[in-house]
């Protein structure tokens, strides 16, 4: 006898990458509330320790209507976070009050098939094309992160790899190797765009470029890279690596590359999340649309801000935490509370750090750092410092 969870599995598969399928333009209320509901019932259905949180809740599907009530699954310790902040047993009613569960194996994917993937990639390649590459078919790439094969389990790797398949040249290239960092062929590339006038999308780290651009400032090297050239960063301005402010960056990114403000893109890889939210800043700059530089989500998506003391929904344009509800996410959870603090805005939501997870006192963690802790962050200073201090020798023999 068939399984019938299969079958409404498939048939919920079939109807979200419909979904997808209609494009960033599309927006229907109602079929994504229908559409997350089923997901939350699915997820409630399938996934033992969730359903244990909810029943604790008095939560179920026959008793929420609507997408914003579907409990959200931490991407953080939360009860960690409650336990060192709040006697036992307040925190323990907070937990089961505040609509986040914190699951164990969190990170593990709650139904792994081939068809998780397919739902992720197409949806994330209809974003890649709006707001990446909406001016291009294919462009030559150069990528400052590790490959896949050498970071298998790194998200943005695997996510970088899939881009470059659909959207590079043939002569892009990982220039992250097991000896690290290839800057000569970083310099070599940039210098030969110069010469032959043909565009690059450099796609990496946040903290790699700000170490790079730091270092041609302090040489006084500069390039000016062919008009189309856009840069393309992730993890920045969570609080985790880089220690310059966004403005500061877009600045060093002209002042270094040659590339503007409107070629500069964010992208938010979350390891707890299918979909990738990036800047909209190129895309209206090439539709001659004036509005302020955020993340959109797109139509599957919803992104909300909550308190990190209730864990409420806030208003437009206050600062609280990021928790995203994601159709394309059957990996994880239909709901995800991030430990990442921005707000909301008209058209979408923008990000601001990482949260300093005090719950007596929650703010932006200040202090930049590598999720690896201080002593990681300190043994990346010193390499990087090494490795960037021959870029002025490498220059000067390229020439």
């Amino acid at each position: 006898m068939p399984n019938p969870n299969k079958a409404l599995l498939k048939r919920l598969d079939e109807d979200v990458i419909g979904f997808v399928r209609q494009g960033i333009e599309a927006g229907d209320e109602t079929r994504f509330n229908d559409l997350a509901l089923r997901a939350f019932e699915f997820q409630f259905r399938s996934a033992a320790e969730y359903r244990r949180y909810c029943d604790r809740r008095d939560v179920s599907p026959e008793t929420v209507r609507h997408w914003h009530d579907i409990p959200a699954v931490s991407s953080f310790p939360f009860r960690k976070v409650l336990d060192s902040t709040l006697p036992a047993r307040k925190a323990e009613d907070f937990y089961y009050q505040s609509n986040v569960a914190d699951l164990q194996k969190k990170r593990g994917p709650f139904f792994p098939d081939q068809r998780v993937l397919e739902l992720m990639n197409a949806a994330n390649s209809f974003l890649e094309k709006a707001y990446l590459f909406p001016d291009v078919e294919r462009i030559k790439m150069l990528f400052m992160v590790p490959t896949p094969r050498m970071a298998p389990g790194m998200v943005m790797a695997s996510g970088l790899e899939r881009i470059k398949e659909r959207f590079g040249t043939e002569d892009s290239r990982f220039l992250i190797a097991f000896k690290g960092l290839d800057l000569r062929s970083l310099i070599f590339e940039l210098r030969k765009a110069e010469k032959n006038g043909q565009p690059l999308a450099l796609l990496g780290a946040t903290w790699g470029f700000d170490y790079f651009f730091d270092s041609c400032r302090k040489e006084g090297i500069r390039f000016c890279l062919p008009e189309g050239s856009r840069i393309v960063d992730s993890g920045g301005y969570v609080g985790r690596y880089t220690k310059c402010t966004k403005e500061e960056f877009f600045g060093k990114c002209g002042e270094v590359l040659g590339i503007s403000e409107n070629h500069c893109l964010n992208a938010l890889w979350l390891c707890e999340s299918s979909t990738v939210y990036f800047d909209n800043v190129l895309r209206n700059t090439l539709a001659c649309i004036s509005r302020e530089r955020c993340k959109v989500p797109p139509p599957w998506t919803r992104t909300v801000v909550v308190d990190p003391l209730t864990f409420r929904r806030m208003p437009k344009g206050k600062t609280g935490l990021l928790r995203h509800y994601d159709l394309t996410n059957r990996a994880m959870a239909i709901a995800v509370q991030t430990g990442n603090m921005g707000y909301e805005t008209e058209e979408g939501f923008e990000v601001l750090g990482k949260w300093n997870q005090d719950m007596n006192n929650p703010d932006i963690e200040r202090q930049p750092r590598h999720p690896g802790g201080r002593i990681v962050s300190s043994v990346m200073d010193r390499f990087l410092a090494w490795k960037f201090s021959k870029i002025g020798r490498l220059y000067s023999s390229l020439k």
